[in-house]
């Protein structure tokens, strides 16, 4: 297997003049401006004193400069720490200081609402925008950054050029990330990744969704989650693919003209996505009577079935290779009808600490309801009597899982079992040829529109803190949150809260709740529950009961 840098250095000097970086409508980097940037940050950590094993964080919006500074902290050897750009200040705060991070790559208006005595071990802060300094504890900070110019052409007096190019090879059980699975600042897990997980997955990307120099892809994920980081950054790069960053959740607008204008060759999304396109734009279509009619016609429908098929094709730009999906389920109507269009898609299965890919199968071997089979360098087991056909933890083993948890020593040995296989929390059964089929979750996790994911739970912990709140349950509701809330009537009328205004009431929770959370877990609404929430023999709430 060969190192995702040396993938990367090979990348580089081969098309230097090629375009590597953009912003959509926005400002690019060649490979060659990407690399002298790179080097650039490499001068400067070293006149700081971050080297090897130092932790560098990265808290800002998607963009071609996100993605240099990623690559100057991994290619120099320290440890790169990316964080949401929407959680909670407060979170990112906590996270910074937990993760020991030195550096700190932000954007200039986040940074704003940070607190550099919240987070002690900081050392220096760096604006993603331009790359100026925003802060810094070190004497002589602001002149290292005023000779940075001088510096580099001190070092490269005949200009920077694709032989200076040279990057770490031999550092595969390091680790190169640190990746946090929430932003809770209780025993947070910061998940390690070592380069050798990262190289797997980039190796297995690049052999099974072949991409070209000059093909582009369209990033809308977050880049601060590994499913992004990876498949929409760092396995298309290292195949010399131009990585386009849309930059914020794209409306549906902007999403088709981006498609439209860069024709990527490969699409990656959450099921969610496409499950609105299909009830948006195709539903309405199929539900009219003589479209209805003809569907149940055989030949008839097949010449539907293309149209819709071309039509859908040609909104992503019209030359997209595959549509992969992963996180989530793929509503089974949803995917029997894209079946019938001879959509060119997949579902995979992943998590973070699995760098992210598990299972994988190509759209044309793709078996419905599955997540694909397990993917090269790991083993994957069901923890049941009957793999095939009783369900069991799906549990996995090889060099795509995580080494641990960041100072989290509990966390880590929960993790694995005796014999060293990862729980994954996920139930499932494999059958005769390796397909992966999912019953069932034993984590809550809900993945929004956009690759976050969210944890009801920590909503729940800030709803059950507010005045009247005995519990809640947060659940999604047509890609909305909801929360189901159990109120402290008796509590509510000693107070004077007659039932004329509990509506205003509830109006001030739900107002005082969002204000405390990141924007994309924001609650959409309160339901008022008459009972309290059904419970295990362990008091448990029973949350299956309340999707």
């Amino acid at each position: 297997m060969r190192h995702y840098l040396s993938r990367l250095e090979g990348v580089v000097k081969e098309h230097w003049d090629d375009r590597a970086l953009a912003n959509f409508n926005g400002e690019s980097f060649t490979f060659g401006e990407m690399a002298a940037g790179i080097e650039r940050f490499h001068i400067l950590f070293s006149a700081l004193g971050i080297g090897k094993g130092d932790k560098i964080a990265l808290c800002a919006k998607n963009s071609a400069r996100w993605a240099v500074c990623f690559l100057a902290a991994n290619t120099c050897g320290a440890v790169v720490v990316p964080i949401l750009s929407d959680f909670h200040p407060e979170s990112i705060n906590s996270l910074v200081d937990h993760s020991e991070s030195r550096l700190l790559f932000t954007d200039t208006d986040l940074w704003k609402k940070l607190d550099a005595a919240k987070m002690p071990l900081l050392e220096t802060v760096v604006s993603v925008n331009d790359f100026s300094l925003l802060y810094s504890r070190i004497g002589g900070a602001a002149e290292i950054f005023a000779g940075l110019d001088a510096a580099f052409s001190g070092k490269y007096p005949g200009g920077f050029s694709p032989s200076d190019v040279s990057y770490p090879a031999d550092n595969d059980k390091d680790i190169a990330l640190i990746n946090y699975t929430s932003g809770t600042t209780s025993a947070p897990k910061g998940v390690m990744i070592r380069y050798d997980s990262l190289s797997s997955n980039i190796e297995f990307g690049l052999d099974n969704m072949p991409c070209s120099p000059g093909e582009n892809i369209v990033s809308m994920l977050p880049m601060a989650h590994m499913y992004g980081m990876v498949f929409e950054f760092l396995y298309p790069i290292c195949g010399g693919v131009t990585i386009n960053y849309l930059g914020k959740t794209p409306t549906p607008a902007l999403l088709l003209g981006a498609m439209a204008s860069l024709k990527p060759y490969l699409v990656i999304t959450v099921p969610l996505v496409m499950e609105k396109i299909f009830k948006s734009s195709v539903q309405p279509v199929l539900k009219k009577p003589l479209v209805k009619v003809m569907t149940h016609i055989p030949l008839v429908n097949r010449i539907i079935y293309r149209k819709i098929h071309d039509r859908l094709m040609s909104a992503f730009g019209g030359q997209v290779r595959c549509l992969i999906m992963g996180g989530a389920a793929l509503n089974p109507e949803v995917e029997a009808w894209f079946k019938k269009f001879r959509l060119p898609f997949t579902v995979g299965y992943g998590m973070t600490e699995g760098a992210p890919l598990f299972g994988y199968a190509p759209w044309d071997e793709f078996v419905p309801h599955s997540c694909g089979r397990k993917v090269d360098r790991i083993e994957v087991r069901i923890d049941s009597k009957d793999p095939e056909n009783i369900v069991g933890e799906i549990q996995v083993k090889g060099v795509n899982v995580m080494e641990g948890y960041y100072k989290n020593p509990d966390a880590s040995a929960a993790a694995f079992t005796a014999d060293g296989w990862l729980r994954t929390g996920d139930l499932g059964v494999i059958d005769k040829d390796g397909n992966i089929f999912i019953r069932g979750r034993s984590k809550n996790m809900i993945l929004s529109s956009n690759g976050q994911n969210i944890y009801p739970e920590e909503i729940e912990a800030v709803l059950n803190n507010r005045p009247y709140v005995v519990e809640s349950v947060v659940v999604d509701r047509d890609s909305r949150l909801v929360a189901l809330v159990y109120l402290d009537t008796d509590k509510m009328e000693k107070d004077g809260i007659r039932e004329e205004a509990r509506e205003d009431c509830l109006k001030a929770i739900l107002a005082s709740v969002n204000r405390d959370l990141p924007a994309y877990s924001k609650v959409s609404r309160l339901e008022v529950r008459d009972q309290p929430f059904e419970k295990t023999p362990k008091m448990s709430i029973r949350r299956f009961l309340y999707r």
